[in-house]
């Protein structure tokens, strides 16, 4: 199986970010945690209303993520075309930089105390054409050891750059190669409260 890589270049490398509309004060992270606490002025002012998490969601962390949407090049009815496969990214702290997370199909985020989540999305939006979508998704299940992600209950992708499917390279004579396009995005991750302030980018 031949292999293709689509490197795309330009990726911001600093993120710029705004306020978002929020309904209470800044999230705090749990005790002990590598990452800082998260405020409202984390999240983009752009965030869609449909990519709001529901209103008893609460932001716990922010993560900003860099590596690649993987594609294949596969045959259909009307011809060859690249399919999405599944993401390979890194998440780090936003202040400090510190891998923590590793992000994979499923999609499936790791966290490294053991504890992982598996999503499904339940609303995107096209923000940059250039861009792979903004997503809104539902955690559907937990795994792994007790941490960081076993009470996180929904997840946001937000401010991506780059990912989307190559343009051209998918042809008759190269059915099964892959194609992996580079991107960032930021995810936000958020826990269940009943608390009168809940922090959501978009709500």
């Amino acid at each position: 199986m031949s292999r293709i890589t689509s490197i795309i270049t330009g990726l911001a490398g600093t993120l710029t970010f705004a306020a978002c509309a929020i309904d209470g004060a800044a999230a705090q992270p749990s005790a002990g945690s590598t990452e800082q606490k998260v405020s409202a002025g984390e999240c983009p002012a752009s965030t869609p209303l449909a990519l709001a998490p529901a209103a008893d969601q609460n932001l716990a962390f922010a993560l900003d993520a860099q590596g690649v949407q993987r594609y294949q090049c596969v045959q259909s009815t009307t011809g060859f075309t690249w399919t999405f496969v599944a993401p390979d990214a890194d998440l780090f702290s936003l202040h400090g930089h510190q891998l923590v997370v590793h992000h994979f199909a499923g999609p499936t985020w790791l966290y490294k105390d053991s504890s992982s989540v598996l999503g499904a999305k339940t609303a995107g939006a096209i923000v940059d054409p250039n861009a792979i979508p903004w997503l809104l998704l539902n955690v559907t299940s937990h795994g792994g050891a007790e941490g960081r992600l076993s009470d996180i209950t929904s997840i946001q992708r937000l401010q991506t750059t780059g990912g989307n499917a190559p343009m051209t390279g998918c042809d008759a004579d190269h059915v099964g190669a892959e194609a992996d396009v580079l991107y960032t995005a930021r995810y936000f991750f958020y826990r269940t409260s009943n608390g009168p302030h809940n922090v959501r980018c978009g709500g």
